[in-house]
This record gives structure tokens, sequence and C-alpha cells, in this order.
């Protein structure tokens, strides 16, 4: 049966490009990996290859059109011994919802906004979350939406909180996190910059330095090397080379680690290099709620927090409190899911791993429970500790690499403070040790998976 090529997203939050050119003819034989066409946004131009054997058999959107939805069929690949006449067996697209627009933030007392057709976060069986009253209203966001609505409360609640970076303001965000806050905020609170990280990381820290407190973000924290000293020397360092004299109310935030295709110079994890540094906090969720109340604490910490946030998860839903300050104490890791054969400890989108991995580890009969540390610095060593008395064991899982990983500093912790409890040796699970691959197929298989998860959990019970 003929086989459907399909326009691609250059990442999870495009929802349209220009089919550029065509760089395969009617007719012509093709290979898997061969590049068939050019697809192309405001921001990037990428190659379409084929992951299939065959002959082109039919175009189906000519070059040079402009606003092409994703997952549109473009092109029919014909397979051997298949012709012309095979073209109208081939299947029809599957129906896809088109991903949903963020609306601009509402006025204080507005409505909730209603729930998005985006897909969800793995569900478990989650502990009560602390933070949250018994019987709260819940609201269904998308992460980008809990982004936008706590930057927005803490700018209302204070007038010294403004954003600033690149593309925040007139084109509402790289990833539409800031979209609606320039309309209401104006062009003094919400601040386009030019292309050089770090002149404005450089700028938001002396604006800190001086009482006001930026939220600086960055299009990616691999973009943020160049700010790094910005970062270090002058707002982790200031408060103790003063003698407490000087402070730095700054938050760092944007994507941070693998996205989808976009090569090893934007899918760096940096967990690890901030959260060695004396003076910065470092935050990393997982969840909506989560991305909300641990932004609001940010923005109100006295000292500089890097705010890690998940491209992939940006569209992701999840349920936020409908409180009038919804507010997470950073610092402290949540149980997400109980068990007591093995614990599983992770944070940001390795949260997906260790979820999936549970939901099948308890179909062979192993209980386990899923730790979202959330914190990377300040660390809550003491939830860590505690349900590995319980438990025996342990896993960590990260995208970032293991030598000198945030896992391997957990490893050494549960050493340190529950080794006389450990049925087995810790156990990691990590991206690959190279460079991130652009080819989807290489890229998939550098970055950890739930089987991997699974795997080691199931190596820790012996089983």
């Amino acid at each position: 049966m003929p086989i459907q090529v399909l326009m691609p997203a250059l990442s999870p939050t495009m929802e349209k490009g220009n089919l550029a050119k065509w760089l395969k003819k009617e007719g012509e034989a093709i290979k898997s990996g061969d590049v068939i066409a050019e697809i192309e946004t405001d921001k990037a131009t990428m190659e379409v290859e084929a992951t299939d054997e065959g002959t082109l058999g039919k175009i189906l959107i000519p070059e040079g059109t402009a606003d092409v939805a994703v997952n549109t069929p473009i092109a029919t690949i014909l397979a051997d011994g298949e012709s012309a006449a095979d073209l109208a067996k081939a299947p029809a697209p599957a129906p896809q919802p088109k991903a949903a627009e963020s609306a601009a933030p509402a006025a204080a007392k507005a409505e909730a906004p209603a729930p998005r057709a985006a897909p969800s976060a793995p569900q478990a069986a989650a502990e009560p979350d602390p933070e949250v009253p018994a019987g709260t209203e819940m609201v269904t966001q998308t992460i980008r939406e809990a982004l936008r609505d706590a930057m927005a409360e803490e700018m209302r609640r204070d007038a010294d909180v403004f954003v600033m970076g690149e593309e925040v303001a007139e084109y509402q965000g790289a990833y539409k996190v800031t979209q609606g806050l320039l309309q209401e905020f104006g062009a003094k609170r919400v601040i386009d910059t030019p292309i050089t990280e770090h002149g404005f990381a450089g700028i938001g820290v002396g604006a800190a330095m001086t009482g006001l407190k930026p939220v600086v973000e960055f299009m990616t924290f691999n973009f943020a090397m160049q700010a790094i000293d910005q970062i270090i020397n002058s707002a982790a360092k200031t408060l103790y080379m003063s003698g407490g004299q000087m402070g730095c109310s700054i938050v760092f935030r944007g994507p941070n680690g693998a996205a989808a295709r976009v090569a090893a110079q934007h899918s760096q994890d940096y967990s690890s290099w901030y959260s060695n540094v004396p003076g910065l906090k470092v935050v990393a969720p997982f969840s909506a709620a989560d991305y909300k109340g641990l932004l609001k604490a940010a923005i109100r910490d006295p000292n500089p927090v890097i705010f890690l946030e998940n491209e992939v998860l940006y569209g992701h839903t999840g349920e936020v409190p409908k409180l009038d300050d919804f507010v997470i104490p950073i610092g402290k890791a949540r149980i997400v899911r109980s068990g007591s054969h093995v614990t599983i400890i992770s944070w940001s989108n390795g949260m997906t791993y260790a979820l999936k991995a549970a939901d099948e580890l308890a179909k062979d009969g192993i209980e386990a429970e899923v730790i979202d540390l959330r914190t990377m610095r300040p660390m809550d060593t003491e939830t860590i500790v505690n349900s590995v008395k319980k438990t025996g064991r342990a896993v960590t899982v990260e995208e970032g690499w293991a030598q000198s990983g945030v896992g391997a500093e957990i490893a050494a912790r549960i050493m340190e403070n529950a080794f006389d409890y450990l049925d087995a040796p810790v156990a990691r699970v990590s991206g690959k040790d190279v460079p991130m691959p652009y080819a989807a197929n290489l890229e998939k298989l550098a970055l950890p998976s739930a089987a991997e998860v699974v795997e080691a959990a199931k190596a820790v019970c012996y089983r």
C-alpha cells in the first residue's frame, strides 16, 4: 500500500511551515534517509528525509506552498511492485488535532481558562500534594499557560518584576510562553532584546542588584553559555563577595535539554552544570501545577534562580489549583507515586520515562515509588533517603549525561545517608555519552527510555 509522507514539525510548538523546495521528482527512486524536500519557518529550515524505500509516486503539495499544517500529507511513496494505479489506495490521514493557541492573560478577576486539547503528562496514583488544600478546585492548563499566568500574576503583584529576552514581546515568545504580556504590561516591563545573551543577561543582573526583579528568558539554555560569566561570577557570587550587602533577585528561565531534532548545539542538558554552583537555586519542574507554583516562588526569591523548562512539555496539560496565590516552596521534592519495592527519582521530562516505567513494572508485581525531585539545588535529600530506607533500592533517571550528573550526586547522598538500608547498588539511567545526533532515529537512541528504566529497576530488584 502506498505510504504517505506527512509535513513534519521543526519543534513541538510548530503548527505550520512553508514547503520551500522538492529535491526529488515524481518517479524517482528513493532510499531510506534520502532528503526529498526542504521546509522552513520564520526561524529555521529543515530537510525532510524519507523513512521508507520505493518511488516518489505523487507530490501532493507543490513547492513554494506557504502555511502547510503539520501532519498534512505532502507526498506519496510507492513501494516496490506498486504503480501509479495504486495511488488511490493510499490511506486517508488520521485526523490531527491542531495545537491550541494560548489565550492572552486574563485580568486578575477573569475566569480560569478552559481545558485545551493537548497531550497530557503520564498520570499516576499520586500522593496528595501538601501544597494544595483538600477540596481545591482545579483547572486544566498547558504548561506554557501555567508559566505565563505565573509571570502575569507576579507582575500584577509587584511592579518591580519585568520580563526580558529575545522575542518575548512583539512575537509573544519563541514558544508563546509570554503571550499577551506585552499587551497587558507594556514595553517597559516586557522587553525585546538583541541576540546577545551575554549583554542582556548582564543588564538583568545589574537591574537585580539595584532592586528590580528581572525574569530573563533564554531561547534555550544552550545559548546561555554566552552569558554564563554573568550568571555565575556576577549573579551567584555577589551576595557572598559583598558580605551580604548586595543581593540579586533574578530568574533565568527557558527550555533546557533535548527537544526534537535540533542537534547537539541546541539539545544539551545543563542541570548538573548549574546545580554545582553555590549561590544559585536550580529548579526543573514536570507538572503544570509545579511549573506555575515554583516559578512564582522563584520570582519572589531574593537569590538568583535557574528555572529549567522543557520544550517538549510546553504543550502538555495538567491540573493547576485555582487559588488566588498558589506558590510551591523551592527545595521540596514530591512523591507522585507510592511504592515499596524500588525508588525511582527523576525531574523535568525524565519523569515521563519514570512514570511509564512504573506502570510497566506494576504489571510484573513491582511497585515503584516515584519521586519528582523538582529542585536540584537545594536538593531534598530527606525525601529521597526516607524513600530508599523503605524500598532498599534506587534508580535515578535523567536526560543529561551520566558523567558528573545529577544522578551521580543523588547516588552519593544515598550512599552517605542510607548505605545500610540498600539491598542493591544505586542504578543510573541517563542520556548516552555522545553529543545529541540530528537524525531522529539516532536522537531516540541517545535519550533514555522507559524500557531502560524498567530494566534498571528489575536489575536492582534481582528480577
